[in-house]
C-alpha cells in the first residue's frame, strides 16, 4: 500500500528551465523526482500545484508523490530530501496527506508576488530576485489599476500567443500593489493563470503607469481583448510563487480523476481548466460539478464557501 506525501518546497529559478520536466534542460520536477528516486530505489513521478515557467522562483509551492516506504514518517521526509537536493531547492515542510490529495487539482487558489526594486543602483544581493527600475512609479495608480483585474474576467489581451488555452477566463481572488521598503511588490491570487499573464500584467501595468495612464486605463485594456495593447512582459527573475491554498478535503474524492483528453473526447472544452475535476469555478457557469458531454452539470445541494469549496447541505444530507 502506498501512502501520498505532500510538499511544500522553495527553489531559487534562475539556473531552472521552470517547474516541469524538460527533455535537455534542467527543471525543478526533474531534480525533485531524481531525489524521490534515490530514496526509493526505483522511478517517483512527482506533481506540481503551479508550473512555474523559466526562472521564475518559488517560496510555497506544492507538490505531492506516492512512497511505498513505510519507515519514514510523513513529516520525516523533509530532512531525508533535503540531504539529496541541490541548495537551489529545498524542502520547507512534508506531512502525509489524504490518500486522493492532488497538489494541482484541488488547488483552490494560487498566489504569486512580483518584486521590483526601485532606486538609482540595484544591490546585487536583490539583482537574481527584483526586476530593477531607477523610477518610483505612482503606487496609488498601479493599485487601482490591479482592482479591475478582481473577479472573473476574460484576460485574452495579457495572454502569450503560444498559450493552447481556448478559455482565457479567469477568476482572480485579489490583486494589489505596495510598497515594502524600497520594494515595489504586486501580489495577485487566482484559481489559475494563463502562460506569462503575471508578468504580462506588470509589464503592462508599470507600462501603462509611465505614460500617464489611470486606472480606467486597464478597465478598458481588458475589454479590448486586443493583444496589441499590452505592455513588455516584465522579467522572470522577479516572479515568486508565494503559496497554494486548498479546498478543506479533496475535490476528487475517491472518484478517476478525467483528463483534458478524455474531456475533448466527449465534445468538452480543451484547455488547461478541462482536467481540473470535482467542483470548480467555470465562467459563465458559477460552481459546477463537471462536464457531462453536452453541458456542465451544477452543483446540487451544495453552498459555497470561500474558503473551503462546497459544504454539506444538511437539511438534504449530500454533499458536492
Amino acid at each position: 500500500m502506498t501512502r501520498t506525501i505532500r510538499l511544500t518546497l522553495a527553489y531559487d529559478g534562475t539556473d531552472f528551465a521552470g517547474w516541469q520536466r524538460q527533455p535537455k534542460d534542467r527543471s525543478v520536477q526533474a531534480t525533485l523526482e531524481d531525489a524521490l528516486s534515490k530514496m526509493h530505489g526505483h522511478p517517483v513521478d512527482a506533481v506540481g500545484a503551479g508550473r512555474t515557467d523559466s526562472g521564475v522562483h518559488a517560496a510555497g509551492q506544492v507538490a505531492h508523490f506516492q512512497t511505498d516506504i513505510r519507515s519514514i514518517p510523513g513529516g520525516r521526509f523533509r530532512l531525508a530530501l533535503n540531504k539529496l537536493l541541490p541548495r537551489d531547492v529545498r524542502v520547507i515542510d512534508s506531512a502525509e496527506a489524504h490518500p486522493d490529495f492532488h497538489a494541482r487539482y484541488d488547488a483552490r487558489l494560487r498566489r504569486y508576488r512580483y518584486f521590483i526594486a526601485c532606486g538609482p543602483e540595484c544591490p546585487p544581493h536583490r539583482a537574481r530576485f527584483a526586476w530593477h527600475l531607477r523610477k518610483r512609479p505612482d503606487v496609488r495608480v498601479l493599485d487601482s489599476m490591479a482592482s479591475s483585474l478582481v473577479g472573473e474576467t476574460d484576460f485574452t489581451v495579457f495572454s502569450s500567443a503560444r498559450d493552447v488555452s481556448s478559455n482565457r477566463w479567469r477568476f482572480v481572488h485579489s490583486a494589489s500593489w505596495r510598497w515594502d521598503c524600497d520594494s515595489l511588490v504586486f501580489e495577485i491570487a487566482a484559481n489559475a493563470f494563463l502562460w506569462r499573464m503575471v508578468r504580462s500584467l506588470v509589464g503592462s501595468m508599470i507600462g501603462y503607469e509611465a505614460k500617464g495612464g489611470k486606472g480606467e486605463y486597464m478597465r478598458e485594456a481588458l475589454r479590448s481583448g486586443d493583444r496589441s495593447i499590452a505592455g513588455a512582459t516584465a522579467p522572470a527573475h522577479g516572479l515568486f510563487l508565494w503559496n497554494v491554498e486548498y479546498y478543506a478535503e479533496p475535490t476528487c474524492r475517491g472518484k478517476p480523476r478525467r483528463t483534458a483528453t478524455a474531456a475533448i473526447a466527449d465534445g468538452g472544452p480543451p484547455g488547461e481548466d478541462s482536467d481540473s475535476p470535482g467542483p470548480r469555478l467555470v465562467p459563465g457557469y458559477g460552481l459546477v460539478d463537471g462536464w457531462t458531454g453536452d453541458r456542465f452539470a451544477p452543483v446540487r445541494g451544495a453552498a459555497y464557501d470561500a474558503k473551503s469549496g462546497p459544504r454539506r447541505d444538511v437539511r438534504k444530507g449530500s454533499s458536492a
